[in-house]
């Protein structure tokens, strides 16, 4: 007899991936380094290739987050506007076919920051509306 000691989750609505907080630091410092590239030379293509779809992972996970942060404020707020235009702009980024270049890896890791700025105002748009008043 066969046991197994995996379990299959089935979440279709990304609920517990919601509740898990993306590992942030290391993909920060990732940007950073690749951002700070000057050269075409530096790596083998099958090595940007490799980065490339680490930092086009994680954007789709960054994404994520900042639609569901989005989603919790009313649909005429100016900061779910503006995420819904970066969103957008992730969308047609992130289905470019990905190549083994500089300029393809940095322009991941700009999308990358820029969702990260998208979220960190989202989560102060909602910050005050996670405090509330208390009733006397």
């Amino acid at each position: 007899m066969h046991t197994s000691s995996h379990t299959v989750l089935y979440d279709p609505d990304g609920l517990i991936e919601a509740e898990l907080p993306l590992d942030r630091e290391p993909y920060e410092c990732l940007v950073k380094a690749v951002l700070a590239w000057t050269g075409e030379d530096t790596l083998a293509e099958r090595d940007y290739e490799q980065i490339g779809l680490q930092l086009t992972g994680h954007a789709r996970a960054v994404a994520s987050d900042v639609r569901r942060r989005a989603n919790q404020l009313p649909k005429s707020s100016g900061p779910r506007a503006l995420a819904d235009v970066v969103l957008r702009e992730a969308e047609g980024r992130l289905s470019a076919t990905l190549e083994g270049t500089v300029r393809c890896v940095q322009s991941r890791a700009r999308l990358i920051r820029a969702l990260y700025e998208r979220l960190d105002r989202l989560e102060a748009a909602l910050a005050p509306e996670r405090v509330a008043p208390s009733g006397g």
